[in-house]
């Protein structure tokens, strides 16, 4: 039988009385969340929900378009939207659940609330170098996903075998998108095993990739061919590239939440390439351009998201803000793919 045990007994024993004493319980995740942050959220409200439990589901704002069919999505308090039904939540609760994000400043504008919470807090992540101050931290940054981490304490805890069928598709779901469909970040034996688990709850992997991957408006598809077309900048000689994003390009082509989700891997199918940089002009704040990268290999874009973009993430993975112009993020976009290129070229 394979091995999924991530948690010592002294950690299981101290999550399981937290469990225990706690019976208003809000989950969290970060700012513009993906597949992996809602699956991982609602997954782990599922195995709650069989301990008699009723946890709030709480993300600081919308997530993408593309995620809405999963069960039980309707659950989740925007506080962009509702800000003091979630700040009440935060100031009564007795347990707080942060999933997916390494440091509390990934909430943005529920930053504040989140911190000032008395609550006990239980992060389950797998980013590096976490900062949040918690009660529990369950971090393992070689996993492939928080939602892998989610299953495998859910296994640990030997709560498996009554999970729904609902909480499978959220766990396949957030594993899936975070490994790009299990092309990058999922090479562990372990994965496969969880995988073939999850089949045992009826689930249809097929689907789930069509309803993430093949959901697209002909607005999105039109945009994203633009983009790759009319926008993309590939800097000779360095293996990078990059493109950028307006809010008068979105207006254009009818941009909604998650329009341009993964289109940043999309350069790496380029022969040689081993960096892509995306620019994405925030549509409500002025100066305000969100950054995604995506590296290969050894290539790492971590360090260029913490050295250029106020960021950070994955080795391979990652992403930041600039408050600036387009034009002056250009710049300095510019400047890390020089300075990609000369520790390309060490490495080489």
């Amino acid at each position: 039988m394979t091995n999924l045990n991530l948690l010592s007994d002294k950690q299981t024993g101290q999550l399981q009385a937290l469990l225990g004493q706690s019976e208003k319980i809000v989950l969290c995740c970060h700012k513009s969340p993906d597949g992996d942050a809602l699956g991982a959220m609602l997954g782990w409200a599922e195995y709650l929900h069989d301990q008699g439990k009723n946890p709030m589901l709480v993300a600081p704002d919308a997530f993408p378009d593309f995620l809405k069919w999963l069960p039980g999505n309707e659950r989740v308090v925007r506080y962009d939207k509702h800000k003091d039904t979630v700040d009440e939540a935060f100031q009564q609760a007795d347990l707080v659940f942060c999933l997916d994000f390494n440091s509390t400043k990934r909430v943005l504008d529920m930053q504040e609330i989140l911190e000032a919470s008395q609550a006990p807090k239980v992060l389950f992540d797998h980013h590096e170098s976490p900062d949040v101050e918690a009660a529990l931290s369950c971090s393992f940054p070689k996993l492939s996903s928080t939602c892998e981490l989610v299953f495998r304490i859910i296994w640990q805890l030997g709560g498996f075998d009554t999970l729904s069928k609902a909480a499978a598709v959220h766990l396949y779901t957030g594993m899936m998108t975070d490994t790009g469909g299990f092309t990058y970040n999922s090479t562990r034996p372990e994965i496969y095993f969880i995988i073939g688990q999850l089949l045992t709850k009826k689930i249809d992997k097929d689907k789930i990739f069509r309803n993430v991957y093949n959901n697209y408006s002909e607005w999105c598809i039109r945009l994203r061919g633009y983009i790759m077309s009319q926008k993309l900048v590939v800097v000779r000689g360095s293996h990078a590239c990059y493109y950028t994003l307006t809010k008068e390009e979105m207006k254009k082509y009818h941009f909604i939440k998650g329009d341009a989700e993964g289109l940043v891997n999309e350069p790496l199918r380029i022969k040689g390439m081993r960096l892509s940089i995306s620019l994405r002009e925030d549509t409500e704040k002025e100066n305000t351009i969100w950054v995604s990268l995506r590296s290969v290999d050894q290539y790492y874009c971590n360090t260029l998201a913490e050295k250029f973009f106020n960021g950070g993430g994955h080795k391979n993975a990652a992403g930041g803000r600039l408050l600036c112009s387009m034009a002056d993020a250009e710049q300095i976009v510019h400047r890390a793919i020089l300075y990609f290129a000369t520790q390309d070229a060490k490495i080489g």
